[in-house]
C-alpha cells in the first residue's frame, strides 16, 4: 500500500518521546524536558513588528517560489559580511525552514543508489531524507576522543564510485562540535580530490562560545565553494523556529533545480515570514549576543553538573545548545528489575520513573549517549539534573 521508498523512512524517536512526555504532562505529571531543539526565548520584538507591518500592508500573497528579491539580497550581504563569501541572488533559494532547504538539496543532487556520507552522531533527519531521495546513507561513526569529528582518512575510506555527497554539520546537533578552519581545509582537499559535493549545514553558526571563530567550508576557495551547498536559516539564531525560513546557497544550476522542485511541492515560503526574516538579517543583532550569552552560562552549569554525577559525563560543547552525554558506564545495569542495555531503554526508564525527558543517542546514530538541551530555564535544569542523579543512584 505504501511506497517502498517511504516505507524505508523510520519513525522519529524524538517525536515519540516528546509525545509521551506531553501526554504525561496532560495527566498532571511534572515532567522536566531536555529535548528542546529550539531556543526558549521569544522572537525579538523588532522582528515581530516587521511581520505585523507586512500584514497591515497587505503583503500576504504569493511570492516567487524561491523567495523575494529583498531577502535574497540580505542573505547575500550576510554571506559577504559574516563568511567572506560572494553569492549572487540567483545562487540563493529561500525555503520553508532549513530542513526544507536540506531536503531540496538532497533530492536535487541524488539519484537512486547514489551514496551520501553522514558522520555520526548526526541530526536525526539526514539519513531519512537521503532514503526519501532514493539514495543510500553511508555512516562514519565518530567518538568523544576525536571530538565527534571526522578526518580525511575516515572520509576517503568511505568514498566509492557511487558517492555523491558528504553532509557536514558544524556546529553540530547533537554534540556541539565545531570544525576548525584547518580541519575543514583538510576535508575540502579530500572532497576536491574525489569530486563529490558537500552539503554544509550551518544553522547553528552564530551559537558558538569561548571566542571560537566559525568557518564555512565554502569560504576556503572557489573550487570547494563550487561543490558546496551551504544551508542556513533564521530559526536558531533569532529564535524563529515557528516562522519556517531557511535558505541555501550554491552554484546557479543546483539552485535552479531546487527552485523547480520547491515550485511543485510547497511553492514560496510564507510571505509574512520572509519579511520577518528580512528584518532579522538587516536589523539590530544585539538580541543574538544576549541569547548566546545566556546559553553560555547555562552550558557552564550543565556541563559542570553532569560531570559531577557518578556514571555519566560529557565534553564541553563549542557550539549549539546541546550536551551529548555518555551513559556507557551504566549500561548493563537495571532499574527496578528493568534492563538498561541501550540509550532508548535508559531514556524510557528515566521518563517513566524520574519524569525527565531526554533524547537517546540511538536517534542520532550513536548509542551509549543521551542528548540534553540547555535551551531550558536554569531552575528546570537544576531540578532535572538532580532527578537524573537520583535515578542513577537507584541503578543496580
Amino acid at each position: 500500500m505504501i511506497s517502498k521508498r517511504i516505507s524505508l523512512i523510520n519513525e522519529s524517536i524524538t517525536l515519540a518521546i516528546s509525545a509521551k512526555a506531553k501526554q504525561m504532562r496532560k495527566d498532571g505529571i511534572d515532567v522536566i524536558g531536555f529535548g528542546a531543539g529550539e531556543p526558549d526565548f521569544d522572537t525579538p520584538s523588532h522582528i515581530k513588528e516587521a511581520a505585523k507591518d507586512a500584514v497591515d500592508n497587505g503583503f500576504t500573497k504569493y511570492t516567487p517560489a524561491g523567495g523575494i528579491k529583498e531577502l535574497k539580497s540580505a542573505i547575500c550581504d550576510k554571506f559577504r559580511k559574516d563568511n567572506n563569501l560572494e553569492y549572487k541572488e540567483n545562487e540563493v533559494i529561500i525555503s520553508c525552514g532549513a530542513k526544507h532547504s536540506l531536503f531540496n538539496a538532497i533530492c536535487s543532487l541524488c539519484n537512486d543508489d547514489d551514496e551520501v556520507i553522514i558522520p555520526a552522531p548526526f541530526w536525526v533527519s539526514y539519513p531519512e531524507m537521503v532514503k526519501a531521495s532514493g539514495a543510500k546513507p553511508v555512516i562514519i561513526p565518530t567518538g568523544q576522543k576525536d571530538g565527534f569529528k571526522i578526518n580525511p582518512k575516515q572520509l576517503k575510506e568511505k568514498i566509492t564510485s557511487r558517492t555523491k555527497v558528504l553532509i557536514l554539520n558544524s556546529p553540530s546537533n547533537p554534540t556541539g562540535a565545531v570544525y576548525t578552519k584547518e580541519e575543514l581545509r583538510a576535508l575540502a582537499d579530500t572532497i576536491l580530490d574525489n569530486k563529490i559535493f558537500c552539503i554544509s549545514d550551518e544553522i547553528y553558526e552564530k551559537i558558538v562560545y569561548d571566542g571560537i571563530s566559525f568557518t564555512s567550508i565554502a569560504s576556503l576557495g572557489e573550487d570547494i565553494k563550487s561543490l558546496t551547498i551551504v544551508i542556513n536559516g533564521v530559526s536558531k539564531a533569532y529564535s524563529m523556529t515557528g516562522w519556517r525560513i531557511g535558505y541555501a546557497a550554491a552554484n546557479p544550476r543546483i539552485i535552479r533545480a531546487m527552485v523547480n522542485l520547491q515550485s511543485h511541492s510547497t511553492s514560496n515560503p510564507a510571505s509574512i515570514s520572509q519579511m520577518a526574516a528580512l528584518e532579522a538579517l538587516r536589523g539590530p543583532q544585539d538580541c543574538v549576543d544576549k541569547m548566546v550569552g545566556e546559553f553560555r552560562k547555562r552550558r557552564g552549569f550543565m556541563v559542570d553538573r553532569i560531570n559531577s554525577i557518578k556514571g555519566i559525563s560529557c565534553m564541553k560543547p563549542d557550539g549549539a545548545f546541546y550536551a551529548f552525554v555518555s551513559i556507557k558506564d551504566v549500561l548493563g545495569e537495571k532499574f527496578s528489575g528493568r534492563a538498561i542495555d541501550n540509550s532508548l531503554q535508559f531514556a524510557d526508564a528515566l521518563l517513566d520513573s524520574a519524569h525527565v525527558a531526554v533524547v537517546p543517542g540511538s536517534a542520532f546514530g550513536l548509542d551509549g549517549y543521551i542528548r540534553l538541551s540547555y535551551a531550558v530555564s536554569l531552575d528546570n535544569m537544576k531540578k532535572g539534573l538532580e532527578r537524573i542523579e537520583n535515578f542513577l543512584g537507584k541503578l543496580k
